[in-house]
């Protein structure tokens, strides 16, 4: 479980693939307080750490997770935006983040406004899916790369997010450009009401 607070945008050092799976190794400035089988949230998707180097450590995603995700598009270098994961004495200072993306999207403008950034995503609607929650709504939660955000304009297709300096300086945002690919989970709390209204409408 997470809580979608990035603690740091780690460069990637290493990749390699094996058959289906990609192993992914990072330079952290946690890595000593790592330990093997520990979860750590990477762009938003939950990966588990299968080796410690000095200051890198390896996750391996996944055929499925790289079908999701933006995490095959990595190169050796691009930052990844990490949190680990939440103590249950811990505030919730985001949302309820799960780690398990649903899927991606496009960034398809970027403004400037009085300081702070608006991001405009755009990304594929399966109405079946929609009406299961996989959507966004007003002032509702999302997750980007593993950032909570609140959704502004949210359309049918399409959402905008608020980025003020401070996440940019801190997260992979300054990365982000019109055309880029981000993950993105939506929130579970929704996805639970619309699972509970299908079947009270039975």
């Amino acid at each position: 479980m997470f809580s979608g607070i990035v603690e740091e945008a780690a460069p990637v050092v290493d990749l390699k693939r094996e058959n289906g799976n990609l192993h992914l190794s990072l330079k952290s400035s946690f890595t000593h307080e790592l330990r093997i089988d520990q979860s750590v949230a990477h762009n938003g998707v939950c990966l588990t750490v299968v080796d410690i180097n000095g200051d890198n450590y390896t996750v391996t995603a996944i055929q499925e997770t790289l079908d999701r995700s933006n995490l095959g598009l990595l190169k050796i270098g691009d930052t990844v935006n990490l949190e680990r994961c939440m103590p249950m004495n811990g505030r919730l200072d985001g949302h309820i983040v799960q780690g398990h993306v649903d899927q991606t999207a496009r960034c398809t403008q970027i403004d400037l406004v009085d300081g702070s950034r608006y991001y405009t995503f755009t990304y594929d609607v399966d109405p079946k899916m929609a009406v299961k929650g996989y959507m966004t709504v007003e002032k509702g939660s999302v997750t980007v790369n593993g950032v909570s955000l609140t959704v502004c304009n949210s359309q049918d297709n399409s959402f905008q997010v608020a980025i003020i300096p401070y996440t940019y300086e801190h997260t992979n945002f300054q990365q982000i450009e019109v055309g880029s690919i981000v993950n993105l989970e939506f929130d579970i709390i929704g996805k639970y009401i619309s699972r509970i209204m299908h079947f009270e409408k039975q």
